[in-house]
């Protein structure tokens, strides 16, 4: 089995003047593997900076490429209501000189997730090591990642979330920030959903954006 995920988010950057930075196209693909695994695979992203990102953003470029990004996820148990997960990334070395990774980035995260009839929460974990891409210095920094999701079925073919997300600190030599998001997925069938979200910046410069939004799909194959 392999999902495809798909998204265009647009955000606002946070701070003067205010300018937007659009990705096109965020996608993610998971192949499913014996023993309840999955290998994930994050392709780099075409961004389109804005012409002046102010004093938070990447050096002024006309476009360019992210990093690759490639993992595993298993799923260590569950129960009728419960579910643990274990998940581990890694970030090649690669891109544009202005959103690439300068050096290989790690990520390990740990989901606990809780459903009971239309109702779900899910928590995460998490801890990242990953470089600045090279225009920006390319500094190292580390940071822990939380996040909550709280998700609600309206419907067999409808769902709506909620979601709280923070990083210890946001980039070399800067602090922490929390942000939250939430929107709604719409089941097409059995085999194809599309979403529409929305964020905000609660705090901080998480992502330096002061919010952002985002159509995407998700398809299995």
């Amino acid at each position: 089995m392999t999902v495809l995920e798909a998204g265009a988010p647009a955000g606002n950057l946070y701070g003067p003047p205010g300018d937007n930075i659009d990705t096109l196209p965020d996608l993610e693909r998971r192949w499913g593997l014996p023993d309840n695994s999955e290998f994930v695979c994050l392709p780099p992203h075409l961004q389109y900076p804005p012409t002046n990102p102010g004093p938070h953003g990447p050096p002024v470029t006309t476009r360019g490429f992210g990093a690759t990004t490639i993992g595993s996820e298993h799923e260590l148990g569950y129960t009728a209501h419960w579910q643990w997960t274990a998940e581990a990334l890694t970030t090649l070395p690669s891109g544009d000189r202005t959103f690439d990774s300068r050096g290989a980035g790690e990520a390990v995260r740990g989901i606990v997730s809780y459903g009971n009839g239309p109702s779900g929460v899910s928590r995460t974990a998490g801890y990242i090591s990953e470089t600045e891409p090279r225009a920006a210095g390319g500094q190292r920094h580390r940071r822990c990642s939380p996040d909550l999701v709280v998700t609600w079925q309206s419907s067999a073919w409808l769902q709506f979330y909620a979601q709280v997300d923070a990083q210890s600190q946001v980039a070399d030599q800067r602090g922490w920030g929390p942000d939250a998001d939430g929107g709604v997925q719409h089941l097409i069938n059995c085999d194809f959903e599309v979403d529409l979200e929305a964020g905000a910046r609660t705090q901080g410069d998480l992502g330096g954006f002061s919010n952002d939004t985002g159509v995407g799909l998700e398809l299995l194959l």
